[in-house]
């Protein structure tokens, strides 16, 4: 157990989170296009995550990366349970200050969506996305180290931009938990946010040892 690992995942996911999140109420109000600046917000929110809290606890600012983490035992189930805990109440509090600053409905607008009739493809999209997430970050954690502060980032905007029309592109349970929980709009929906990530990370992470150990035969 260690206290200060946690709280840096709560200050980081924090971070992400609100950054994110004010992004998409921005962009709103000034009738931006989504995803001309929304990708930017997470992709760079993340940066600023990284760059802040990432040295005390590695960078994980989501589940699904504590999941692959704990898969590939670069972190115990205790402190992998401690992140995930950190991670949620960090985005929960992100989207507390969203609700102080505006209202509800700013945060409400902010909660992962998709469209109508499409849980299925927005189900497969996070699964795939998160995959390939969670392949980059496993990936360049462990063979360039020195890159991941922007590699990750970079990965995620790019992310974002392919899956914001088809699932939102959460690829972060935590995410999705905090707008949902705050803005009241929490249902049957959040599974896709929830399972889709999850999968998503053992997935990636199957496909990075298999090219691993493909690697050192």
């Amino acid at each position: 157990m260690n206290a200060r690992k946690y709280l840096a995942e709560l200050v980081g996911t924090f971070i992400l989170v609100v950054i994110g999140s004010m992004t998409i109420v921005a962009a709103g109000t000034m009738g931006v296009a989504v995803l001309a600046v929304v990708p930017f917000g997470f992709g760079l929110g993340l940066l600023a995550a990284i760059q802040t809290a990432g040295y005390v606890s590695g960078g994980h600012f989501n589940p699904a990366v504590t999941v692959a983490a704990l898969l590939d035992r670069r972190i115990d189930a205790m402190n992998g349970v401690g992140y995930i805990v950190a991670q949620v109440i960090g985005a929960i509090a992100a989207s507390g200050v969203v609700l102080l600053i505006a209202d509800q409905a700013a945060v409400q607008a902010t909660a992962s969506s998709f469209p109508a009739g499409k849980m299925t493809s927005a189900i497969a999209v996070e699964v795939l996305l998160t995959a390939i997430f969670l392949l980059v970050i496993l990936t360049v954690t462990k063979r360039a180290p020195n890159h991941a502060g922007f590699a990750i980032p970079l990965t995620l905007t790019v992310v974002h931009f392919a899956g914001i029309p088809f699932s939102g592109a959460s690829v972060n349970p935590a995410r999705s938990l905090g707008p949902a929980l705050v803005g009241g709009t929490i249902d049957g929906n959040i599974v896709v946010w929830i399972v889709g990530p999850l999968v998503g990370a053992v997935l990636g992470w199957a496909v990075y040892r298999a090219l691993e150990d493909g690697s050192t035969r």
